[in-house]
């Protein structure tokens, strides 16, 4: 019943923001077991990765922005349909990259393009410190999870306790509230009701308290981001891949400030600066798809130059209400 609900909640966020999308189940060794994939549009791929706690489908008011591609948009394991195994946060960093391979294995995808947020952010840096050959062009939307000296707000780092984190999400299950106060602290408020409602079902699924309190725990603390688990400064000196960093204005996990310093420290990065929170493409997708396209075309991604983004159109044809 709770995977019933995600997808009616799925469609409904999909339809909100007029995308054909088909749903794929590949096979992901590392986990035993599949991964849940939005593809939609045609063209150069691009691999959409969300971040902690939400499915894909967040991504939809992107992706409505986005024409001239083959958008793969991957459920993280444990946030959406995605399999997941109950120790996969005991060595997240391993275990993540080798779920990210699998998956692009699956898909056949030799070298796309990534556009991520937040863990799926981490995710990606991880795999390109490892397989760089493997990526083409990375655009960061949003502050990467843990990156520099950054954090967490503090409900997220409470949570991240163990036993007062599953203490406080019994306090406070699930609920249409939570997810009111959740945007009001990532700086999104109010949400589409189709992206609350998705949200919330994401967090009523069987797997997803197990998941989300692991992976806090293995990222953060009370007192911050765990240094040796954070993205540092000669971490991202290493990375050569062509990146684009969108930075929002009032993201609390990190703002254009922090951004300044991963373009210093990376050797080929450029920064572009944004209205939103720690997920602006909810309310500014406009602002931020044209400049993704431009730059994943001039970065040599697949296809070079072939990306373009057509503002307020989704692949329905019809722009988002």
């Amino acid at each position: 019943m709770q995977d019933e609900d995600f997808s009616i909640a799925q469609a409904a966020v999909l339809e909100r923001y007029g995308i054909d999308a088909d749903e794929r189940w590949v096979p992901v060794p590392s986990i035993d077991g599949q991964a849940h994939v939005l593809v939609a549009g045609a063209g150069p791929p691009i691999v959409l990765l969300n971040g902690i706690g939400v499915p894909a489908a967040m991504l939809a008011p992107l992706m409505a922005h986005l024409d001239g591609s083959t958008l793969y948009a991957v459920d993280l394991p444990g946030y959406g349909l995605t399999d997941t195994t109950t120790n996969f946060a005991a060595d997240l960093r391993t275990n993540a990259v080798a779920f990210l391979l699998d998956v692009l294995d699956a898909l056949r995808l030799d070298r796309p393009a990534i556009l991520a947020n937040s863990l799926g952010s981490l995710w990606t840096s991880w795999l390109v410190q490892r397989h760089p050959e493997r990526v083409a062009a990375i655009a960061h939307v949003g502050c990467p999870a843990i990156v520099l000296d950054t954090s967490a707000p503090l409900p997220m780092r409470l949570l991240s306790v163990p036993l007062l984190g599953r203490l406080l999400m019994r306090v406070q299950p699930p609920s249409a509230r939570q997810v009111a106060q959740l945007s009001t602290m990532v700086g999104e408020h109010p949400l589409p009701p189709e992206i609350a409602d998705v949200i919330l079902a994401t967090e009523r699924l069987e797997h997803f308290e197990d998941t989300f309190l692991a992976t806090l725990n293995r990222l953060i603390r009370l007192r911050g981001g765990r240094p040796d688990r954070a993205l540092r400064a000669e971490q991202l000196a290493a990375i050569h891949t062509p990146t684009l960093l969108v930075f929002a204005r009032d993201d609390p996990m990190g703002g254009p400030a922090v951004g300044r310093r991963m373009a210093d420290a990376m050797p080929n990065a450029e920064l572009h600066i944004v209205d939103g929170g720690h997920a602006p493409w909810i309310h500014h997708a406009d602002q931020i798809a044209p400049r993704v396209a431009d730059f994943l075309g001039q970065a040599g991604g697949p296809g070079g130059g072939t990306f373009r983004a057509e503002t307020g159109r989704g692949f329905a044809g019809r722009p988002p209400e």
